[in-house]
């Protein structure tokens, strides 16, 4: 079976990416690696992501990313909106390094990065959720017959 990068500890070997990304006028330094989504840029749908949300309209609040990946969507939202908590989640444990390392190497201070298979452990109330998914979820055990 092909490595995903959907899976909780990638095998495929490491291929270190650096590169600079401005989000929501922040310019912003990222690492990423094989194994993550997304590994070479920002795709197009989280930058249109990214850039729709309007805070005018969000209650006050924390968000939180679910799939955060290396952390595009949620650190961009976190350099910008730094009254706020981003709570960033994922179930890649070779993303959520990335992502750590990235609030780190961006002066992010405040996102939390912890692992979750979206919901499970997730226990607070945000005002916005953000996802980009690149792969649809079902899990029995949500969907009510």
């Amino acid at each position: 079976m092909a490595n995903q990068y959907f899976e909780n500890t990638p095998s495929v070997e490491h291929e270190v990416k650096n590169f600079n990304f401005t989000l929501r006028k922040h310019n912003l330094d990222f690492m990423s690696d094989s194994g993550v989504f997304s590994r070479q840029t920002i795709d197009y749908g989280s930058r249109v992501l990214i850039e729709a949300i309007d805070f005018q309209n969000i209650p006050n609040g924390n968000i939180l990313d679910v799939g955060c990946g290396y952390g595009p969507i949620g650190l961009a939202l976190a350099k910008e909106q730094t009254k706020r908590n981003v709570a960033m989640v994922d179930v890649n444990l070779r993303a959520l390094d990335l992502a750590k390392k990235n609030a780190d190497n961006n002066q992010i201070k405040n996102a939390e990065i912890f692992e979750s298979d979206t919901y499970d452990k997730v226990s607070d109330k945000y005002a916005l959720i953000v996802s980009n998914p690149p792969v649809l979820l079902v899990r029995r055990s949500l969907i009510q017959f």
